[in-house]
């Protein structure tokens, strides 16, 4: 009682000492907000990239030495496909080529890609068709000009908004029917718009508006994520093979896993985090230290009243309990209210910059118990130093 009466008699020295722990406290909470808010949107957006996604692209050619860099050679083939779909480690294999094309729809028209594929390209990109139906593999080995339109295209060919099912648009000057409509999915994390895209059979894209025999890509899809490097390897020996790769030569194509783009991002997101946090924790150690000074101070001012508290028959521990409550009724008061306006912080950047927040409850639990933490650290040397006093010493004290 006596803590809190002293507390209250000072308050505006006791606000500007909580201060340091009100900022302390509200720019951990902040920092991790945006810290993990990062994190959480990468990994959504990258969860939108499809499960347990594989992607396999052509390796390099060299011509006189020069290198053309990943994607230049043309060694993947529909044989390279059909021997994947035979691996137990993958529950899914689509193949890819694309090519940039104008599009257009009565009075509109928009440039787009068309990926050339297989039904199975929206079961490895864990991607809805939410009007209308898939490609069939009837439509890839006829070459139907049959297509299914992202929600970008959409949106750009129908502007009223109608479902462009049953619909008749023009690529590259040949007519295709609207079979479909994809789930709408937004920007990947490259800030690539993933619904700005036409998927149209196979064979349609490479015949008849490609004029290739090879394929641009490969997706596929583990079998379980805890497959993953275990597809990759079985991949990597069944394409050495169909390649007819001797044990010395190099591989013609590269395998990337989901996972691994995940666990860089997630790194990456966590680097972010730790920095934003112990900048935070910087502000909370001023805050303490803080405490310290003004304990320090308020224990030389009332020396006397020690004094006459041990003449009394305080004990050392009566004198050191009071002097430690002072200061974790600081740290505490100051780290509630730093939660709070953490947590308004964040909204207010949310809300601002249309940032992904995430409040984490281990975080604020976290900083709590470090506000209560540093009060006791803190607090612990100016209410031993009053403990210790010479009550007659602190009598003559004026």
């Amino acid at each position: 009682m006596m803590a809190f009466e002293s507390l209250n008699n000072n308050k505006v020295r006791a606000t500007l000492t909580m201060l340091g722990i009100i900022i302390g406290v509200a720019a951990v909470i902040t920092m991790t907000a945006i810290g993990q808010g990062a994190k959480k949107a990468v990994t959504d957006q990258i969860g939108t990239l499809g499960t347990n996604l594989l992607t396999i692209f052509p390796g390099a050619t060299f011509t006189g030495g020069v290198s053309s860099g990943t994607g230049g050679s043309n060694h993947l083939t529909e044989a390279d496909v059909e021997a994947m779909r035979k691996l137990p480690t993958i529950s899914a294999v689509a193949p890819i080529v694309g090519v940039q094309a104008q599009i257009v729809a009565t009075n509109s028209n928009w440039s787009t890609r068309v990926n050339g594929t297989s039904p199975d390209y929206v079961v490895v990109k864990n991607w809805k068709i939410v009007s209308g139906s898939n490609i069939t593999n009837g439509d890839v080995r006829a070459a139907r000009k049959v297509c299914i339109l992202g929600k970008t295209v959409a949106l750009q060919l129908f502007p009223d908004g109608r479902d462009p099912v049953g619909a008749t648009i023009r690529i590259k000057h040949m007519p295709f029917s609207v079979i479909g409509v994809l789930e709408e999915k937004g920007t990947n994390s490259f800030g690539v718009d993933q619904d700005d895209i036409i998927l149209a059979p196979l064979y349609t894209v490479m015949k008849k508006m490609m004029g290739i025999t090879w394929l641009n890509v490969i997706i596929a899809s583990a079998a379980s994520e805890s497959l993953n490097d275990a597809a990759v390897q079985d991949i990597t020996q069944t394409l050495r093979q169909t390649h007819k790769l001797l044990p010395s030569d190099d591989n013609d194509f590269q395998v990337r896993s989901q996972v691994e783009l995940a666990a860089a991002a997630t790194q990456n997101a966590n680097t972010l985090t730790s920095l934003l946090s112990n900048a935070a924790i910087i502000s909370l150690l001023v805050g303490g230290i803080g405490i310290m000074n003004i304990m320090l101070v308020t224990v030389t001012e009332r020396t006397r009243e020690i004094g006459v508290r041990k003449s009394l028959g305080a004990k050392r521990m009566d004198i050191m309990t009071q002097f430690l409550t002072e200061a974790m009724a600081l740290s505490i008061i100051g780290g509630v209210i730093g939660i709070l306006l953490g947590m308004g912080m964040s909204w207010f950047i949310s809300k601002s910059n249309g940032w992904t927040l995430f409040i984490s409850p281990v975080a604020t639990g976290l900083s709590f118990a470090a506000a209560a933490f540093i009060g006791i650290f803190f607090g612990y040397y100016p209410a031993l130093k009053a403990a210790k006093m010479d009550p007659v010493e602190a009598l003559r004290y004026e």
